[in-house]
């Protein structure tokens, strides 16, 4: 019998434990509130994904104590977090950078999300320009919120980068 699976060998749902210790989904409170759900396929919820986001803070710059934060997903996909709007990098349109973790995943999917109240900067980014269809990183704007929905496959997955 040879060595037991490790983590990235398995499947989930094992999410929850170890990842969500200490992780917070609260980056700024009382800021800009992107909410969303991590969808399957078949546009059902995926209920035990874990998403993860990295951004720079309101200047474009990258620090090493702001802009990460971790959220598990509730039983309908859902999650949210709280944060700054992050100032342009680069060249690059004001983004988040979001990594999920999900079941049947061997490795966390990456992508990002633009703000829909950046037509200038997102019609220059150099990702965006690149796409034939850009709308999947583009959140939509509920209320006073953000919504960013990911979908892991099908007619409207979202735009994965490779790592």
């Amino acid at each position: 019998m040879g060595e037991p699976p490790t983590p990235s060998q398995t499947v989930g749902p094992y999410f929850s434990i170890g990842l969500l210790d200490g992780a917070s989904n609260e980056l700024a409170p009382g800021g800009i509130r992107i909410t969303g759900r991590v969808l399957d396929g078949a546009g059902e919820p995926v209920p035990d994904a874990v998403v993860e986001i990295w951004q720079a803070d309101a200047d474009g710059r990258y620090g090493p104590d702001s802009g990460w934060g971790r959220c598990g997903c509730e039983p309908d996909g859902r999650f949210s977090f709280a944060t700054v709007k992050p100032g342009p990098v680069e060249g690059q349109a004001p983004h988040l950078t979001v990594m999920v973790f999900a079941r049947g995943l061997l490795k966390p999917v990456l992508t990002r999300m633009y703000f829909p109240d950046e037509d200038e900067a997102n019609s220059t980014d150099p990702i965006l320009s690149a796409l034939d269809d850009p709308s999947t990183l583009v959140a939509r704007p509920v209320g006073d919120e953000l919504a960013f929905d990911v979908t892991l496959q099908g007619d409207r997955e979202t735009v994965f980068f490779v790592v």
